[in-house]
C-alpha cells in the first residue's frame, strides 16, 4: 500500500496556469531598477583575470533523442562561450503535464569537485551518467542504472551519491563515487512510498534530494504530499530503513538550499514562499522561520551565494534576491521581490547555478533557450553579464540542469 495518494486536482491547476502566464511578465516588471553598470562585485580573493582561465558552466539538454551536456567556458567576467556538447549515453525525459521544467526537479546536474566527476540523470532511460571535467571539456562516459524510473535529482557528499527516482513508488538510490564513475552501494535503495506513474505527473513528483552540510541526513521533497523526509545516515552511507515524515510549512515544497549555520531552506510553490528550519539528527525539522512570500509567481529553484539567496519564479519568469541577516532571518533584497527584470530573451525561469566563488549567478530560461549570467554585487544586486543562445528551448520537451565549475 502507497504511503501517499496522488492530488491532482487543485495542485495541478495552480501549477499549470502559473506556467502559462510565463510570457506575460516583461511588461509588468519592465519598470523595476537594478543595479548600475558599475556596481562593485563581490570580494573575491583571486584574479579577476585568471578567474574563468579553466573554469565552465554546463547544462543539460534533456534532449529525449538523446540527452547532451552543453559545454561553455566561463570567462573571468563572467561571459560565457559554447565550448562544445557531449552526449550522455541515455534519453531525456518530460514529466506529464510540465509547464516550462520538464523533469521538475533541482539537481538534476552536479559537478562534484573532490572527484572531478560531473554527474547528470537520464529521465527517459533511467540511467546516469557521469563525465570527468577537464575544463571545458569532458571525458571517461561511464552510465549506470539509476536503481528506479525517471531519475530527477542527483545529491553528494564525501565519498556517496544519492538518485532520487521520481517515477513509480519513487525511491533514492545510493553509489560509491570511484576512479571508475558511479558504483551502486548495495543495500541503499529506499522507498518515498509515491503512487506515481512511470513517468511521473509533474505536480506529484518529489522535487529534489539534498544532504545536510555534515551528511548525516538525505533530505527529500514531495510536492503533492506537502511533506519533507528525512532519512538519518548511518556510518556505512547508507540511509535509516524509513524516513521522519514531516508536514511542510508552506504549499509544494521544491527546492533545497542550506545557509552558513546549517539551516535548511525551502522553497514552496503553490505561493512562492521560502521556509527555513533547524535540521534534527532524529530527523525531525524544527521550524525557525515561517514561509515568508516573495510576490511572485511560483517559486521553485534555490541557490545560495554566501548570505545571500536566489529563486526561479518560473510562472512569471523572474529572479528574487533574498539576504541572511546576522541573526538568521531571511527577508528579500528589495520591496518588490524582484533581483532582475525579464527580457524576451529569458522567459521561462526555471534552474539556477552559483559559482564557487559567488561572484556569479546563471540562470536557465527554458521557453527562451537561454542562459542569463549575472554579477553579484555586494548588496546582493544582480547585473546581467551574458546570455548564452541556442539551447533546447521547452516545447516537446525541455533543457533542464545547471552547473557552474
Amino acid at each position: 500500500m502507497s504511503r501517499h495518494t496522488r492530488r491532482r486536482s487543485s495542485l495541478q491547476v495552480r501549477l499549470t496556469v502559473a506556467g502559462a502566464g510565463v510570457l506575460a511578465t516583461v511588461a509588468a516588471v519592465a519598470t523595476v531598477t537594478v543595479a548600475a553598470a558599475g556596481e562593485t562585485g563581490r570580494r573575491y580573493t583571486g584574479s579577476p583575470a585568471s578567474a574563468g582561465a579553466d573554469h565552465a558552466v554546463f547544462v543539460q539538454g534533456n534532449e529525449l533523442a538523446g540527452n547532451t551536456i552543453h559545454a561553455f567556458k566561463r570567462g573571468g567576467d563572467g561571459k560565457l562561450t559554447a565550448a562544445g556538447r557531449y552526449a550522455t549515453g541515455g534519453k531525456g525525459g518530460d514529466q506529464v503535464d510540465a509547464p516550462t521544467d520538464s523533469l521538475a526537479s533541482q539537481g538534476s546536474l552536479v559537478y562534484d569537485d573532490a572527484s572531478g566527476l560531473l554527474l547528470a540523470v537520464n529521465a527517459g532511460s533511467g540511467t546516469v551518467t557521469s563525465f570527468r571535467v577537464r575544463g571545458q571539456k569532458l571525458t571517461d562516459r561511464r552510465v549506470v542504472d539509476s536503481g528506479g524510473d525517471f531519475p530527477a535529482s542527483i545529491a553528494v557528499h564525501g565519498s556517496v551519491a544519492y538518485v532520487m527516482n521520481a517515477g513509480g513508488e519513487g525511491s533514492v538510490q545510493g553509489f560509491r563515487i570511484t576512479a571508475g564513475g558511479l558504483k551502486p552501494l548495495r543495500g541503499s535503495q529506499r522507498s518515498l512510498g509515491l503512487d506515481n506513474d512511470t513517468v511521473p505527473l509533474f505536480s506529484s513528483s518529489p522535487g529534489q534530494v539534498a544532504f545536510t552540510p555534515g551528511g548525516r541526513e538525505l533530505v527529500v521533497t514531495t510536492k503533492s504530499a506537502n511533506t519533507i523526509e528525512v532519512f538519518p545516515m548511518r556510518r556505512d552511507g547508507r540511509p535509516a530503513e524509513r524516513a521522519v515524515v514531516n508536514r511542510s510549512a508552506g504549499e509544494v515544497p521544491f527546492a533545497v538550499t542550506f545557509d552558513r549555520a546549517g539551516r535548511m531552506l525551502v522553497a514552496e510553490a503553490a505561493k512562492s514562499t521560502v521556509s527555513a528550519y533547524k535540521v534534527r539528527s532524529d530527523g525531525r525539522l524544527e521550524l525557525v522561520q515561517k514561509p515568508l512570500p516573495n510576490g511572485q509567481d511560483t517559486l521553485c529553484w534555490l541557490e545560495r551565494a554566501g548570505d545571500f539567496f536566489y529563486g526561479g519564479n518560473t510562472g512569471n519568469s523572474t529572479v528574487t534576491g533574498y539576504r541572511m541577516d546576522r541573526q538568521g532571518r531571511l527577508a528579500l533584497t528589495n520591496d518588490v521581490g524582484i533581483a532582475t527584470p525579464p527580457s524576451p530573451r529569458s522567459q521561462g525561469v526555471i534552474d539556477l547555478a552559483v559559482t564557487e566563488d559567488e561572484r556569479f549567478l546563471y540562470v536557465q530560461n527554458a521557453v527562451s533557450g537561454t542562459v542569463d549570467g549575472f554579477r553579484i554585487g555586494r548588496n546582493g544586486s544582480l547585473t546581467k553579464v551574458t546570455t548564452a543562445t541556442g539551447l533546447p528551448a521547452f516545447a516537446e520537451s525541455g533543457m533542464e540542469g545547471i552547473t557552474a565549475v
